[in-house]
């Protein structure tokens, strides 16, 4: 193994599991000649294992989390085919870490959003017990209700990591890189709102980046527990009662919200 290359491997890997990983990883990094975000290079992908370069290691600063949010801007404008798409020339499966995410060729956020990121995991949660039978009322009004539309906003698919928390933004002396990608075609805020969740350095910096570069629309700070709701369902159905409590604050949260192009 070159110095300059780390594997990851799994005997019992998933189907196409790191194939998928390395289609997001070249999906997002051809933005990256425009001005997009930095991504991982593939040097090799095969069954049960993926080469990558290694990602020397650093602290970020202000200036360079600013130019992490501004580049990040540039990588969701490059789009995609509809919500819930996988990367272009990718039809195999979906991954979001273990579990299975699934694809979608959706007009609408809300609906894609609803079926495909927080239902799945939804039920998944309360057969494993994440969620207790007190809390799914709320979590399925929010559910209905973002399915209907109602918090639509009319923006396009946007070009997103899916999985966005600090630990797959990695820094070194140039700045920012993404690893471990669930890329498919989803909601730019959706990627804001999971560096949030988890807590990521110089969050404000990266979001002022970002701001500058795309504006966003008013009350975006409101909707981040409308944008969490897909990973705390996934994690509510892997780690517990405790993300099923943050799950159904994140549901009041959002029923609580104006509708999508008034707000």
């Amino acid at each position: 193994m070159s110095p300059e290359t780390v594997e990851k491997s799994r005997p019992d890997a998933p189907e196409q599991f790191f194939e998928a990983e390395a289609a997001g990883l070249r999906w997002l990094g051809d933005a990256t000649a425009s001005g997009g975000a930095r991504v991982v290079a593939v040097v090799e992908v095969a069954p049960g294992r993926i080469v990558l370069e290694r990602v020397g290691g650093g602290r970020p600063s202000g200036d360079a989390a600013r130019a992490f949010g501004a580049a990040l801007a540039v990588t969701h404008a490059a789009g995609a085919a509809a919500f819930g798409a996988p990367p272009d020339g990718w039809d195999g499966p979906l991954y979001i870490g273990k579990r299975p995410l699934p694809s979608a060729e959706e007009a609408s956020w809300g609906r894609f959003y609803a079926r495909d990121r927080i239902q799945p995991y939804l039920d998944s949660a309360v057969d494993a017990g994440g969620v207790a039978a007190s809390q799914l009322p709320v979590i399925s009004a929010a559910v209905d209700r973002i399915s209907s539309g109602e918090l639509d906003d009319g923006e396009p698919p946007a070009r997103i990591h899916g999985d966005l928390w600090n630990g797959n933004l990695l820094w070194d002396a140039r700045g920012g890189i993404l690893i471990d990608p669930a890329a498919h075609g989803g909601h730019r805020e959706t990627d804001l709102a999971m560096l949030a969740l988890f807590g990521a350095p110089h969050l404000d910096e990266i979001t002022a980046g970002y701001a500058a570069a795309a504006p966003l629309r008013a009350g975006w700070r409101d909707r981040i527990p409308l944008h969490q709701l897909h990973p705390l369902a996934v994690h509510a159905a892997s780690y517990g009662p405790s993300y099923g409590d943050a799950l159904a604050d994140a549901a009041r949260a959002t029923l609580a919200l104006p509708a999508g192009l008034t707000g």
